[in-house]
């Protein structure tokens, strides 16, 4: 047998559409990362761009588990001193509660190039729509893979 080592010309990549509403958070970003990664194909190469472009609709909606909500998100401006920080909920409450998906899929990534490159395949909306209608997404249910996914408020 040979190891098959994909090429670029051997690269095909889908558009998944992926309804955040309802589903718990870590659970979606586990499956997203996994999809961008490519980890879903047979021709996955851990040092290829394999996975599809992943859109993400209803990014404020999405469910957290246990006391999750009151977690501190900390960051550092530069400045001495300038340590802040703002809880989950505060920023699912915010101007831009899609960076909580896009942060939670960003840490189930590998770090390094690849991984950044991999990140920009990822489109994520706090409502229901988006501009990728002339994609032709496949729609890709996240709540009937495993009755886990879910979790109602």
């Amino acid at each position: 047998m040979k190891t098959f080592t994909a090429t670029p010309a051997d690269i095909e990549k889908d558009w998944i559409v992926i309804d955040a509403e309802g589903v718990v958070l870590g659970r979606l970003a586990s499956i997203i990362a996994m999809r961008l990664r490519g980890k879903h194909k047979p021709s996955f190469t851990p040092s290829m761009d394999m996975g599809d472009n992943v859109i993400v609709i209803n990014a404020d909606k999405v469910q957290l588990t246990g006391n999750k909500r009151n977690k501190p998100n900390y960051w550092h401006t530069g400045y001495p001193g300038g340590i802040k920080s703002r809880t989950t909920g505060q920023i699912l409450e915010g101007d831009h509660p899609e960076r909580v998906v896009m942060q939670a899929v960003k840490r189930m990534l590998p770090g390094g190039k690849l991984s950044r490159q991999q990140m920009t395949n990822l489109r994520v909306y706090a409502g229901a729509d988006h501009p990728h209608e002339a994609q032709q997404p496949k729609v890709l249910d996240v709540k009937s893979m495993n009755p886990k996914n879910t979790r109602s408020a």
